[in-house]
């Protein structure tokens, strides 16, 4: 009988920015022992948790309203300037860990607007997500967000366009955008686009296509409010359909053995721990001699 082979993708887990703010959040807490952090750190609750064990305190915008003379740290997504605003009023002190790439395109489309007055700033991303807060935040929410193709009769065509991408959209979705916003515009009238989406992360795609047909079963670790976890599983499932998610070791099942694979592959988001990942090679590992 052929031993089970375990695998885990060396190029999943935590991206730059994120691996950033919790080298931040931990400075501050070996430090203090205690940290504010505005809306979760990152989107994985066993993180999440680990992290509030040490003191991390996750608030929320109203939260930080009523708070002040104290410290704030701000995650890898970003803030609009109302919140700088407001943590200036109210004398908190900011940990500042917004990702660079966030920020450089804060900076960009800050400069866009402001240059370009009468001209459409277009955003395609997730609305409500909290990094396109962020973004739309420097229009003074005059930023128009699409989530896709289908959403772009919300933009005028007879007017000037300058498109941004938020940084974990997929890189297909902004060219497929950027075609049909091509085919709408009005004669002699300019639009200007740029791709702005993080290659760190756009580049997973290709990678976690090729390691999801290399194995017979593959495993994809994600908190359940990652965006970027359900786009990755998703594909993960496209090309390997023996692909199951799961957000912790706890909730593997013996099912998922079924077929008796022989090369398994574990994998995950941009929010998703290594720890948590070999968490789940060791549980499976259990289940594989229990069987």
């Amino acid at each position: 009988m052929q031993p089970v082979i375990i695998e885990i993708d060396e190029d999943s887990g935590f991206c730059f920015g994120v691996v950033n703010a919790i080298k931040k959040a931990e400075e501050e807490l070996d430090t203090v022992g205690s940290l504010y952090c505005l809306g979760d750190i990152v989107h994985n609750s066993d993180e999440v948790e680990r992290l509030s064990k040490k003191g991390l305190k996750i608030i929320d915008h109203d939260d930080l309203s009523k708070l002040t003379d104290t410290k704030v740290l701000l995650r890898a997504h970003g803030e609009p300037p109302a919140t700088y605003k407001l943590a200036l009023t109210n004398n908190v002190e900011i940990v500042d860990a917004t990702c660079p790439v966030v920020l450089a395109l804060q900076k960009r489309i800050l400069k866009a607007w402001t240059e370009n007055p009468g001209a459409q700033v277009v955003i395609y991303g997730k609305k409500g997500h909290a990094e396109v807060n962020g973004l739309v935040g420097q229009t003074q929410g005059e930023a128009i967000v699409v989530e896709n193709e289908n959403e772009i009769d919300n933009i005028d065509f007879s007017k000037q366009i300058f498109l941004f991408s938020q940084t974990t959209k997929s890189l297909e979705g902004f060219k497929i955008l950027v075609e049909k916003i091509k085919e709408r515009m009005n004669e002699g009238v300019n639009f200007v686009y740029y791709d702005t989406i993080c290659r760190q992360v756009a580049n997973r795609m290709d990678n976690i296509r090729k390691f999801a047909r290399e194995h017979d079963l593959v495993i994809f670790v994600s908190g359940k409010k990652s965006s970027n976890g359900k786009v990755l599983f998703e594909e993960c499932k496209k090309q390997n359909s023996n692909t199951y998610f799961v957000s912790s070791a706890d909730e593997l099942e013996m099912s998922m053995l079924s077929d008796k694979p022989r090369l398994i592959g574990i994998c995950g988001a941009t929010s998703t721990p290594k720890w948590q990942m070999q968490e789940v090679k060791d549980k499976l590992l259990t289940i594989i001699n229990y069987v």
